[in-house]
């Protein structure tokens, strides 16, 4: 996209006429013009590089402006199919099924008092809280059960019980700033309890006892294999387990991270480097567990089983080698259930990818402006060195005792 933008290296430095002889034949005047004209030289090259970089800053910002009229205006377009054709299914009653979803699991997140987890649900209904925090409120995506949904209701228990509470209710932030913006510390490494998430409880009334984690989704190693073609959710295409005769194993059924149904408001979701949540968070929490039917049939599966499997009868294998035996225990959070149908329509998904697309260049471009600001500062101050040492190189030759006319070294 900027091959438009000129080579730096074209201007060398380096490249000073040399005479071997010049110690030995130039007079004293001679060298004093010699290393005048080196410095001016070297500002000259040096005001070349400036304007490049200048030149480089108000061709990123005119393409930035251009791309940011263009996200406005397909914005324009998505609210408008927002306002006309919002998922609703209601239940006999009229109540909305969706919302009631979104309260149940919002209300499994609340009961775990004093978590982060819980602030952090309890601080989305105060805007103004979050205000107070815009690192915080832009970069965190929330905890990770609401950022996905499970169609079956045993099934999602399962893979709650898998990940454990602790990672149910892991915060999930787009950056390592985020992360920052939760906790943080004085001079002495100690927690400051009135700034980020701690500081949030404290507003709520509640204290945040013990540890929680919190994911970085830019520093997880994402997928990078192909997607199911034509697929609205952008599931991962991972290859099936094959026994020697190439048949599936019996009772397999699918990856788990293909078995999370993303969000919408989270559909499209990307990192800096351009990854979305399944391929990212979720893969890296479920990598390439396998669902199978029963216990029997997923047992009978363990030689290409590799990262894990569950059956739908309660059977759980961590990984390779690690079996969980004896009951199944009570999960306290659970992914909720997908209440509505998650296909889109072609224009409204080609619209919303253009639109991930486009904040996506719009944010390396302010990170190729960032890094060009950097190097123009970094150039303009050696400018001004340089400048100051060629200012004081003249006033010292001018000071210096003329040679006679006629004289000649000795």
């Amino acid at each position: 996209m900027y091959s438009f933008m000129m080579k730096l290296d074209e201007f060398d430095n380096d490249k000073v006429p040399k005479d071997e002889m010049q110690d030995v034949a130039l007079s004293h005047e001679d060298q004093i013009n010699l290393h005048s004209k080196k410095l001016q030289d070297d500002l000259q090259t040096m005001g070349m590089k400036i304007q490049v970089h200048e030149d480089n800053i108000r061709f990123l910002k005119t393409l930035k402006d251009k791309l940011v009229d263009s996200i406005i205006d397909l914005q324009v377009i998505l609210d408008k199919h927002h306002a006309s054709n919002t998922p609703k299914i209601e239940n006999k009653d009229g109540s909305d099924t969706q919302s009631e979803d979104k309260a149940s699991y919002q209300k499994e997140i609340l009961q775990q008092e004093n978590t982060a987890a819980s602030i952090l649900c309890h601080s989305k209904t105060n805007p103004k809280m979050l205000a107070s925090d815009p690192t915080l409120s832009d970069d965190v995506l929330g905890v990770v059960a609401e950022l996905g949904h499970v169609e079956d209701k045993n099934l999602s228990s399962l893979l709650s019980e898998y990940l454990g509470t602790e990672t149910m209710l892991a915060i999930v932030c787009k950056t390592y700033n985020g992360v920052k913006s939760l906790e943080k510390y004085d001079t002495e490494g100690c927690i400051n309890e009135t700034s980020g998430l701690h500081g949030f409880g404290t507003s709520l009334g509640k204290t945040l006892e013990g540890r929680f984690n919190v994911i970085s989704l830019e520093t997880l190693r994402s997928y990078s294999g192909e997607f199911v073609a034509n697929d609205p959710q952008r599931r991962l295409h991972i290859p099936k387990p094959r026994l020697p005769n190439g048949d599936c194993p019996a009772g397999f059924l699918g990856y788990a991270v293909n078995m999370i149904d993303i969000d919408r408001t989270h559909l499209f979701f990307l990192t800096a480097s351009g990854y979305g949540l399944r391929e990212t968070l979720f893969y890296s929490l479920f990598f390439c567990l396998q669902i199978y039917k029963t216990r029997t049939e997923m047992l009978q599966a363990v030689p290409f089983i590799t990262d894990g499997a569950l059956s739908l009868d309660g059977g759980i294998i961590k990984r390779s080698g690690l079996f969980c035996l004896g009951n199944r225990g009570d999960t306290k959070v659970t992914f909720s259930k997908t209440s509505i149908d998650l296909s889109l329509p072609d224009q409204y998904m080609e619209s919303e990818r253009q639109m991930k697309e486009m904040k996506w260049k719009e944010e390396k471009m302010l990170e190729d402006m960032r890094r060009e600001q950097v190097l123009l500062d970094t150039l303009k101050l050696n400018f001004e060195k340089k400048k100051a040492e060629f200012v004081q190189f003249l006033a010292e030759a001018a000071a210096r005792p003329q040679t006679p006319v006629g004289e000649t070294s000795r």
